[in-house]
């Protein structure tokens, strides 16, 4: 059984609606955090996706990925690519991996713009610089004790579709 645990909730003041802070103990827990944020994606969001390398970027976002294109889908790093487009039923979703990139500038030739049809699954976002979209979700991965820890920070409207769905039950 996989485990997503939540550890907290915490509504600031700033612009973010709603933080929450989620104990991931392995690979699978951080790909069902993925699937879990698949399923309340829609259209026109974009999810940044803060940590160090190794942090589990990729693996929350092919989570997210397999989980909207099916579970066979390959959904390799876009390292090296640096965008991965996928079709869902739904809509498209454009993954970046901007860790390369040298200027914000950069990222408007991968079709950064373009990915607003769809979901944009961003690595590296503050590679962009000042051109990181204002209305986003933002997942900040780190290491924790036992595992990883993933804190959901919303910049937009996910405070609706996810508060409270991801409290555990007593």
């Amino acid at each position: 059984m996989t485990h997503i645990g939540l550890i907290r909730t915490v509504k600031p003041a700033s612009m973010a609606h709603l933080v929450l802070t989620f104990d991931l103990h392995d690979d699978a827990a951080t790909a069902a955090l993925g699937a879990r944020l698949g399923a309340a994606a829609r259209a026109g969001d974009v999810i940044a996706l803060v940590g160090d390398l190794g942090a589990g970027k990729t693996t929350l976002a092919r989570g997210l990925i397999r989980h909207l294109a099916g579970p066979e889908t390959e959904a390799p790093s876009p390292t090296f690519t640096l965008v991965q487009t996928y079709q869902t039923p739904g809509f498209p979703i454009w993954h970046f991996d901007l860790y390369r990139l040298e200027h914000p500038g950069e990222a408007r030739e991968l079709g950064l713009e373009e990915a607003v049809d769809g979901l944009a699954l961003i690595e590296w976002p503050e590679r962009l610089g000042r051109d990181l979209p204002a209305v986003r979700l933002e997942v900040r991965l780190s290491f924790g004790q036992q595992g990883r820890i993933a804190q959901l920070v919303d910049f937009c409207d996910w405070s609706s579709r996810i508060d409270g769905d991801w409290r555990p039950t007593p």
